[in-house]
């Protein structure tokens, strides 16, 4: 990846997240810019590269690619990778290379239309880099602190200097991150912790504090958007007791615990308004009974993005988890269904991109999918894009 422009801005403007500080020093009004660039670019995208941009897909490889992956990323191009430990079981020193060849292979295939030639749109590569027990990385790469380690400081210590903290600490391995070629953090979780989720999330929440879950995830986002790295929060709006991976989940709260719940998410799309939020795919009965939150316009169209304000980037949570299966969908239905419903960017895996992705493009020529709304989707990516360096 090369260096990101105006750097030395983002410095002097401090903590602001990325996309803003640009704003900022180019005199204003490039927010609406970028969005119109964006917009053009989607619009003039064939289908197959729309259905290709909406999805962030695993890897198989580990310092290098057989020939299937090659072949998957040259002919799909996804709009972004997710990486784990399994793919950077290697020194540190190799990361950046491995990287960006496979960023160059999913980069290659963006074909617009309407006689407007191609351009190129990388990926977002993409971590989840939490701290504590989720650390992708084997050896040579900051873990930093579990994030319940903080609340626990912040219980004998000066707020205020734990808060600072975190945001140091995330700009510290925001920097890191960045200097290895990845350009999304699927963090941080802004769930408050409870007696019934706890045995999911363990130490991944800043705890039961709704104050202190929303100030400490404020803090890690600006921290991150300060070296250049888009910050995914999740899993709105929360977990119940069950883990996705392996069976469904129900929240069963009326609306008022329900938005005492995501006070910390409305909070850092106040403060912040990082470049994405997950969805999980636990059951939201007091908003849509019987459909997950990943799939529900009542869920992303009312509450998320109506009642909160949230105008960035809405991902769904993995789709190969027990709680798709649960519901007796098969993954590339659920991605249909969450793609209809309002989600802009779904997680798959390599097994299934393929399928997935003629998914989609079957959707769209059945109709059960809008063009429209595909554009929609791949407009906020590739305006992420361009806010965070990886595109002119």
């Amino acid at each position: 990846m090369k260096p990101l422009p105006l750097l030395l801005l983002l410095y002097t403007l401090g903590t602001a997240p990325l996309c803003r500080a640009l704003e900022l020093g180019a005199g204003g009004g490039m927010e609406g810019q970028r969005r119109e660039r964006a917009a053009g670019i989607a619009a003039a995208m064939d289908e197959k590269a729309l259905a290709a941009q909406v999805l962030l897909t695993g890897l198989d490889g580990n310092g290098s690619l057989g020939t299937a992956m090659t072949d998957l990323l040259r002919d799909i191009s996804p709009g972004g990778v997710m990486l784990f430990r399994m793919n950077l079981n290697m020194n540190k020193e190799r990361i950046p290379a491995f990287l960006k060849t496979v960023s160059d292979l999913a980069a290659l295939n963006t074909p617009l239309s309407r006689g407007a030639g191609n351009i190129r749109i990388p990926p977002f590569m993409a971590v989840d880099h939490e701290g504590g027990q989720i650390h992708r990385f084997v050896a040579g790469v900051e873990r930093l602190p579990s994030p319940l380690s903080y609340w626990e400081a912040a219980r004998t210590r000066d707020r205020n200097t734990v808060l600072r903290a975190i945001e140091e600490d995330a700009a510290r391995s925001g920097r890191e991150l960045r200097s290895l070629g990845i350009t999304m953090n699927l963090a941080p979780v802004a769930e408050l912790l409870d007696g019934e989720n706890v045995t999911f999330l363990e130490d991944r929440s800043y705890g039961p504090d709704a104050a202190f879950v929303e100030e400490a995830a404020a803090a890690f986002i600006r921290g991150m958007a300060s070296s250049g790295v888009a910050c995914v929060a999740k899993h709105f709006p929360g977990n119940s007791g069950t883990d996705p991976h392996r069976a469904g989940a129900v929240l069963t709260e009326d609306r008022e615990a329900l938005n005492r719940r995501v006070r910390p998410f409305r909070g850092i799309i106040t403060r912040e308004s990082p470049a994405g939020i997950m969805v999980s795919h636990t059951i939201v009965n007091a908003r849509q009974p019987g459909i997950q939150a990943s799939r529900s316009p009542a869920v992303i169209q009312t509450w998320l993005r109506g009642e909160l304000g949230f105008s960035g980037l809405v991902l769904g949570d993995d789709f190969s988890m027990g709680a798709i299966s649960a519901a007796g969908l098969t993954e590339e239905a659920a991605v249909v269904e969450a793609l209809i419903a309002g989600v802009d960017m779904v997680m798959t895996w390599p097994r299934s991109l393929s399928r997935v992705h003629r998914a989609i493009l079957r959707a769209l020529q059945e109709g059960r999918l809008s063009r429209e709304r595909l554009e929609e989707a791949a407009t906020r990516i590739i305006y992420e894009k361009i806010c965070f360096g990886l595109m002119d």
